[in-house]
C-alpha cells in the first residue's frame, strides 16, 4: 500500500524507518520530512495543517494509510476531516478523533476524564480569568513546588513548576490575565506536585483493544544533572530499568486498561497511539499527562525495539483487530543521545554543515531538525538536530556505543548532554 506519514522530526524519521521495512509498504511519502526521512521514502513539500491540501495529495497518490506524527493536526481534527469526506473515508488514518485528541488538547478535559474513571493522578482544580482569585487562594492551600499547566497546546512550554508561592501567583496572573501562552492559557490547571521519578508508557490501541509498547525515559533539561531550561528532550532510554513486571502490571491494570475502557464507555473514537506520562511514586504509578501521539525523543529508542511489522500493527489498529500477543519486542536496551544547536532551547543558528554521519557504525542515526542544502549536504535546521540510537545487551554498552558514535558527528556549535541514562545505572543489578 501507499502510505503518507505527516511530520518532520526525529519521531517521524524513526517511524518512517520502521514503516519502510514492511513488505506491505509499496511507497512511503513523508510530509514535509527532513534530510533523513528521504532515505526511507519520498519527502513531500506539504503543509500538514492545511487539511484540504493533505486530502488532495492522498487522493492524487492513491494513499491507503495516513500516519499522523505530531499532535496539532490531531487536535485540529484531521481524522474527522477524512471521516467526513465521502471520497476518502475509506483511507485508514492512524490517530484519534478530535474528541479523543482532547486528552492532550485540554489538560482540564484529561484530568476530568481521569477523575471520572478513577485513574490515579495528582489532585487538581481548574481556573479561568473569572475565577482568578479562587485560583490564587487555592495555591495557598498547596505545598511547594506549585504546578501550573496551560489547558491547551503550548508547544511544550505551558507547564510551570515553581518553588515560591508569590512567584506562582504572579505566573497565574500572567497566564490568565495577560495570556502568557495565548489561548492555551485561557484556562489553567493547578495541581498537586508529585515527587518521584518519571517515565513514559506507550500504547497502540484500536479503541477497544491495545498492545503495550516498550517503556522509555526521556531527559528534558538542557543541562547535565537535569539542570537548565526545559527542552523537547535531550535523549531517551528504553526499557526503563525500574519499570519491572510488577510496576508495569500496576500501570496496565490501574491506568492503561481503565483509560481504554473509559474511551469506549464515553463513545470516544480512538485509534492510534496513547502516550501516558507517569510518575513512579514509591512504587505506585500516577498519571502526569496524556499525549495522543508518540513522544520525541522516546520514539527514537522505542521504535528500534519493535520487531513486529509496523504496517501490519497500524492496519490492525485501524481495522479494530488488535490483539495483545500481536507484538514482538527486542529484549535489548536502546540508548538515544540527542545533539542540539548551540543556544537551544533559546536562540540558535541554522544552516550549519553537518559532518561525520557516514562514519557512524552499528548505530541508528535519526534526523530531527535537518535539511538538504543545494549541494545535497546535510544542514542544521532546528534546535534539536540529530540523534544516535544504539541497541545493546545492557544499558552501559548501549550508552557507550551511542556516545562513541555521536562524537563522530560534528558541526559548528554542536552540544549534547554527557549524562543521559546515568541515573538509571543504579537500578541495574
Amino acid at each position: 500500500m501507499n502510505i503518507l506519514l505527516l511530520g518532520s522530526g526525529g519521531r517521524e524519521h524513526a517511524i518512517a524507518y520502521k514503516l519502510a521495512q514492511s513488505k506491505q509498504c509499496r511507497r512511503l511519502f513523508i510530509a514535509p520530512g527532513n534530510a533523513g526521512t528521504n532515505q526511507c521514502g519520498i519527502n513531500v513539500d506539504l503543509d500538514i495543517t492545511q487539511f484540504d491540501a493533505v486530502k488532495q495529495f492522498v487522493f492524487n497518490n492513491d494513499i491507503s494509510m495516513v500516519v499522523v506524527g505530531p499532535e496539532a493536526p490531531l487536535v485540529e481534527g484531521i481524522v474527522d476531516a477524512f471521516q467526513d469526506d465521502n471520497l476518502l473515508r475509506h483511507v485508514k488514518v492512524l490517530g484519534p478523533s478530535r474528541q479523543g485528541a482532547m486528552l492532550e488538547g485540554s489538560k482540564d478535559f484529561a484530568k476530568g476524564f481521569m477523575e471520572r474513571h478513577k485513574i490515579p493522578t495528582a489532585r487538581y482544580r481548574s481556573f479561568t480569568a473569572d475565577t482568578l482569585q479562587e485560583g490564587l487562594d487555592y495555591l495557598a492551600t498547596l505545598k511547594a513546588p506549585y504546578v501550573l499547566k496551560a489547558d491547551g497546546l503550548a508547544a511544550g512550554k505551558g507547564v510551570l513548576i515553581l518553588d515560591n508561592l508569590e512567584e506562582a501567583r504572579a505566573e497565574l496572573r500572567a497566564m490568565l490575565e495577560d495570556a502568557k501562552f495565548g489561548k492555551a492559557s485561557s484556562r489553567v490547571v493547578i495541581e498537586e506536585y508529585l515527587s518521584g521519578i518519571e517515565l513514559s508508557v506507550f500504547v497502540l490501541t484500536d479503541g477497544a483493544h491495545y498492545v503495550m509498547l516498550p517503556s522509555a525515559k526521556d531527559y528534558k533539561r538542557v543541562g547535565e544533572g537535569d539542570t537548565g531550561l526545559n527542552t523537547g528532550g535531550m535523549g531517551s532510554i528504553s526499557p526503563v530499568p525500574f519499570a519491572d513486571k510488577e510496576f508495569m502490571k500496576k500501570v496496565e491494570q490501574r491506568i492503561v486498561a481503565p483509560t481504554i475502557k473509559g474511551l469506549a464507555k464515553e463513545k470516544i473514537p480512538y485509534c492510534g497511539f496513547l502516550f501516558v506520562g507517569l510518575m513512579n511514586v514509591d512504587g505506585d504509578p500516577y498519571v502526569i499527562e496524556y499525549n495522543v501521539r508518540m513522544g520525541d525523543p522516546e520514539t527514537e529508542s522505542v521504535m528500534p525495539r519493535i520487531k513486529s511489522d509496523l504496517v501490519q500493527l497500524f492496519t490492525q489498529a485501524c481495522d479494530g483487530t488488535l490483539k495483545k500477543n500481536d507484538i514482538e519486542i527486542d529484549s535489548r536496551t536502546a540508548a538515544c543521545v540527542m545533539m542540539v544547536a548551540k543556544g537551544y532551547p533559546q536562540k540558535y543558528a541554522k544552516g550549519k554543515v553537518i559532518h561525520g554521519i557516514d562514519e557512524v557504525d552499528d548505530c541508528l542515526v535519526f534526523h530531527c531538525g535537518t535539511r538538504l542544502g543545494d549541494k545535497k549536504e546535510v544542514l542544521t535546521n532546528g534546535g534539536r538536530v540529530i540523534c544516535v540510537t544504539a541497541l545493546a545487551d545492557g544499558l552501559p554498552q548501549a550508552l557507550l556505543a551511542s556516545y562513541q558514535n555521536a562524537d563522530r558527528i560534528k558541526w559548528d556549535g554542536k552540544y549534547m548532554r554527557r549524562d543521559i541514562g546515568q541515573d538509571l545505572l543504579k537500578y541495574i543489578e
